[in-house]
Formats: structure tokens, C-alpha cells, sequence
């Protein structure tokens, strides 16, 4: 644990499952975000498929980025930045693991041990069963994910509009 006189270190948790192809972005964003140059108090973590075993996380940083997939209607690759307090702030359609994200959200909220959470979502069409390659449209969006980690890295305050997409040049809207 830190000291209250210590800053909390700042997480970046990807999540999804490695075998349902793009519903995997988050891991796979953790291991492109590995070749980066990051801070020193930037923490890269595999969450897997979410869970209360992750809860721990949420006492021990701040702010906490999280990545995941999601199945919001957009094209395959768009990238956007939300900042959701509550579970129910959340995309509705988070895959394959939405569930369990949103409990832990929910009880990280009971436990008042909810940080800062800046949520990247890269949204994806369709989960392929069985498959750990991600599909080119969501493999071109990881340069991206990237830049949204940077920006929220660079700001001195952590603040974003809430549910705004990226600027076009940051958000790829492929076909």
C-alpha cells in the first residue's frame, strides 16, 4: 500500500479475452503500449476477463485507464474516451465480459474506493470464437488507443468530455 504522503501510481488495464480475436483489444493494447516510453509512475497491466480479482487495483492507483472492446454500433476501429463514475455510465454493450467489469465498477463504488477512470473503448462488429489475431481494422485502431493513453498522460488535470470521440485524426473510422 502507499502512504497517504505518497502519489498513487497511474494504471493502464487492458482487458478482453485473447481468444475471442477482437474482443481482445485491451490485452493487446497493453503489449503495443509496452514499446512506448511511459512514466515512471505508469503501471501497465493484463487484466484478462475483468473480475473481482482486479478490485485491489482500484485502492491501490489512480487514475486508472481502462481499454476494452466494445459493441456500440460504430465502425470496427473507432476509438473513443469516456469518463464513467458509475457502472451504469458505462457503454451498454461492453462484450463478451460486460458483466463482470460493471460489477467491479459497482463495487469498487461500494468499498468508496472508486479512482479517476478514463475508459478507451475500440469498437468492434462481431467477436470471432477462437481466434487470438485481431482483425486489421482493429489492429490499425492500436496506434490510436495509444495516442488517447498519451493525451490522458499529458494532461495536468485528468479532464475529458465525456463520451467525446477522438479528433478525426486520432479516431479512424474504418470501413
Amino acid at each position: 500500500m502507499f502512504s497517504m504522503s505518497s502519489p498513487k501510481q497511474t494504471l493502464i488495464l487492458g482487458v478482453g479475452n485473447v481468444l475471442l480475436g477482437d474482443e481482445g483489444v485491451g490485452v493487446h493494447a497493453v503489449e503495443h503500449l509496452k514499446q512506448f516510453s511511459l512514466p515512471p509512475h505508469v503501471v501497465l497491466v493484463d487484466g484478462g476477463t475483468g473480475g473481482f480479482h482486479l478490485l485491489s487495483y482500484f485502492e491501490e492507483y489512480s487514475p486508472i485507464i481502462l481499454i476494452d472492446a466494445t459493441m456500440d454500433g460504430n465502425a470496427d476501429g473507432t476509438v473513443r474516451l469516456l469518463r464513467p463514475k458509475f457502472a451504469s455510465d458505462f457503454p451498454k454493450t461492453l462484450s463478451a465480459h460486460d458483466i463482470g467489469l460493471r460489477d467491479l465498477i459497482e463495487t469498487a463504488a461500494l468499498l468508496s474506493t472508486t479512482p479517476p477512470i478514463f475508459l478507451i473503448t475500440v469498437s468492434i462488429n462481431d467477436i470471432q470464437p477462437m481466434s487470438m489475431e485481431l482483425s486489421p481494422a482493429i489492429q490499425q485502431a492500436l496506434p490510436n488507443v495509444a495516442t488517447a493513453v498519451m493525451n490522458i498522460l499529458k494532461s495536468e488535470n485528468h479532464t475529458s468530455t465525456n463520451g467525446a470521440f477522438l479528433k478525426e485524426n486520432q479516431a479512424q473510422r474504418l470501413k
